[in-house]
């Protein structure tokens, strides 16, 4: 785990080995092995400095995730961190100059490691990142990040790199001071024993700068004016992107301003506190096990089916070249591979391939590629007309319009071309898979691969298996899908899949709140606080509300008799047939959308869904009594997900919860800090979970009505995920 070694000048070598794995990461093994070596070195007076290194390719990746996401003995958990805390200092105050030679990244407890020494020296490593990421997963720096990373470089470079998480390269880690020097890679171990070897010469003994007299911190504390100024910007802005839902951001900025307003041992310890109540928390466990667990498993296509070759792909086609088929061009393209774009006429698929050029353009304009190399990726799109130029595709997407005789007739003239091998998919978002199979002459080859839109930009694709596609079709599907950089999730063919189905329930209920009254501002509000990215009203602009009221009428046309009309469809038909107002695309929705101007809610949203103020308002009447809180308001908008994401997996729509999770996520911005839908209910519990929908349901409808299989496992005591 550790080796160790000791040169003929006194100079000491601890060097990182983590067996096992590909990086090195920080655990109570790993620390502990840390913590004996540098005790033993800096006790032994043969050793006269230390250079801290890795074996691996890169210095330390961070902390054990697995490790943070099991702790649940807070007193044990505080014990530990604040004993790094301790070894940390006794290395810094050790009298015994001590270098990290970082040869690749050093992220997270890995940096921090390398905080803790009086020198930093990196490789000019192309690929090595620096920073703190622990926020994106809930957590903060816990072994002195807070309190030596604003010391180091300022209270204002260190907000990106600790509020954010922001990964940067060496040259912008040395400008900022983070690190002290860059050596070429190779040489960054004999850069770090020659600083050690120098500071020995000079006989003075090795502190940091805060351990030095007349320290100050870059740019003042945090009770100077400007840094008061910078905290209370950055508490507003917080405030206003968060809503206070993720306590991690806060509580380092807590950090900042209480530990910078001390010494550096009494900030470690105010840091110790903030950690260990990040860990125990729910929002950091639910973050961990669904932003890094789940999705690394579906990155890794860990339900693959066994047994098929993997597929290498050479060219695609792409059938429909507007949005989300110029979308999907581009991403494949970037991935290196040729792909077919194809639409009704030669100037329409050339549009699809200037949609790209424009996108394309604007990256180059900001410095993220350069001239030639976007057009050695505009080369890789072949727009046409002619379906003969769909011949050598291993696989051919459809993204035309949502009907399906065109989407049939598209499948027969593609069959017609391509081989028999070649697999076929819709990227429909509604219409089950099994039902469009019935077009192709192969149906085991026929499935499902639903975008989202902008495609280019969006990271899930939802996988669709059919009846009767074959497990080699899915497993060649999914490499394509990791070939262009998505994370895939796998779900049977059903009404609206999994996506499309549960996102639909958040709009449906925002429309709902409108016609029982709820103003629509507070509707969106309330949205907004719940953690999602957008509002209902407004997203249901942003999709089309003509697009709503389309899957309404299919639906009760296959549905017939069984179709089941919600407050959703009569919303929707009023606003499209009535009205006229389909949505953003049309200019007018529920917001009025200038052109030239700020969109704004529609003021006469009012005269068509006569509105109610709410609870406790000085204005509201007695007829007024039953409109909702604001937290009513939230947990009807979340729960109303959770449970049809339930009825899901009760249908074997779905085969996992965190497939649930990670598609919720990545798909339509569900908030992170629930965890997912099922996260949410797992957070809450089955138990108070059933009690809350029983209360939900017995108020606003079946449509609220608790699963059979939560009820089960409320009896049983059952979760979704391990305690």
């Amino acid at each position: 785990m550790l080796n160790y070694s000791i040169d003929a000048d006194g100079i000491a070598t601890v060097e990182f080995d983590y067996p096992d794995k590909s990086q090195n990461i920080l655990n109570a093994k790993s620390l502990g092995a840390y913590a004996e070596t540098m005790q033993k070195a800096l006790a032994d007076p043969a050793v006269k400095g230390i250079v801290i290194a890795s074996a691996k390719k890169d210095f330390i990746a961070g902390g054990d995730l697995a490790e943070l996401g099991a702790a649940t003995d807070a007193a044990a958990f505080h014990a530990a961190i604040s004993g790094t805390h301790k070894l940390m200092r006794a290395i810094e105050l050790g009298g015994k100059p001590v270098a990290a030679a970082l040869n690749g990244s050093a992220l997270g407890g890995g940096m921090e490691i390398a905080l803790g020494c009086h020198y930093r020296v990196a490789a000019d490593n192309p690929k090595a990142r620096f920073g703190f990421p622990e926020v994106t997963l809930g957590l903060l720096p816990g072994a002195g990040g807070t309190q030596r990373v604003p010391r180091l470089v300022g209270m204002m470079a260190a907000a990106p790199l600790l509020m954010e998480g922001k990964r940067i390269k060496v040259a912008e880690a040395q400008k900022i001071g983070l690190i002290h020097a860059v050596a070429a890679v190779g040489e960054e171990r004999k850069a770090a024993r020659a600083w050690v070897a120098d500071a020995l010469a000079a006989g003075t003994k090795p502190l940091q700068p805060w351990d030095s007299k007349g320290f100050k911190i870059p740019g003042g504390g945090p009770n100077t004016p400007g840094g008061m100024q910078m905290l209370m910007a950055a508490n507003a802005m917080l405030r206003e992107k968060t809503y206070d839902n993720y306590p991690a951001p806060r509580h380092i900025l807590s950090c900042v301003y209480e530990g910078l307003s001390t010494n550096l041992d009494t900030g470690l310890a105010i840091e110790a506190r903030y950690f260990t109540n990040l860990v125990m928390s729910p929002v950091s466990k639910n973050m961990i096990r669904s932003l890094f667990f789940g999705m690394n498993e579906a990155n890794k296509l860990a339900s693959r089916p066994a047994g098929v070759p993997q597929q290498k792909y050479t060219k695609i086609g792409m059938l429909g070249a507007g949005m989300m088929g110029a979308g999907i061009a581009m991403s494949t393209a970037t991935a290196g591979i040729d792909i077919v774009l194809l639409d009704t006429t030669q100037e329409a698929a050339d549009k699809g391939k200037d949609y790209a050029r424009k996108q394309w353009t604007k990256q180059a304009q900001r410095g993220r590629m350069t001239a030639d190399a976007m057009e050695v990726l505009l080369a890789r799109i072949h727009p046409t007309a002619d379906y003969a130029d769909l011949k050598g595709c291993e696989l051919v997407i459809e993204a035309v319009f949502e009907k399906r005789e065109i989407k049939a007739d598209v499948t027969k003239k593609t069959e017609a071309v391509i081989a028999a091998d070649a697999i076929f998919a819709s990227n429909t978002s509604t219409l089950p898979i099994t039902g469009l199979a019935e077009a192709s002459v192969r149906p085991a080859n026929f499935i499902g691969l639903h975008f989202f839109s902008p495609a280019e930009k969006m990271p899930l694709v939802e996988i669709i298996v059919g009846k009767a596609t074959s497990d080699a079709t899915l497993a060649r599907s999914m490499d394509y899908v990791r070939a262009i950089g998505k994370t895939p999730i796998v779900v049977n063919d059903s009404r609206g899949f999994y996506t499309s189905r549960v996102f639909g329930t958040y709009v449906s209920e925002g429309m709902a709140l409108l016609e029982e009254g709820v103003p629509p501002a507070l509707i969106d509000k309330a949205g907004l606080i719940a953690g999602m990215p957008v509002g209902p009203l407004a997203l249901a602009d942003e999709v089309s509300i003509e697009l709503v009221h389309k899957i309404a009428q299919q639906t009760r046309a296959d549905l017939g008799s069984a179709y089941v009309e919600r407050a959703a469809d009569r919303v929707a038909a009023k606003m499209v047939a009535t009205l006229g107002r389909l949505g953003r695309k049309s200019g007018a929705g529920f917001y009025d959308y200038p052109v030239g101007g700020q969109k704004h809610l529609w003021p006469g949203l009012a005269e068509q869904f006569p509105q109610k103020l709410p609870a406790g308002t000085q204005s509201a009447g007695a007829g007024d009594a039953a409109i909702l809180t604001l937290d009513e308001i939230v947990e009807r908008l979340i729960m109303v997900q959770s449970v049809e994401t339930v009825r899901c997996l009760e249908e074997k729509v779905l085969r996992a919860p965190i497939d649930a999770d990670v598609g919720a996520i990545l798909g339509w911005g569900y908030p992170p800090f629930r965890g997912g839908p099922i996260g949410w209910l797992h957070t809450l519990g089955p138990a108070q979970a059933v009690a809350a929908l029983d209360r939900l349901a017995e108020q606003h409808g079946p449509r609220f009505t608790a699963p059979k299989l939560l009820r089960n496992m409320a009896t049983k005591g059952e979760r979704f995920y391990p305690a």
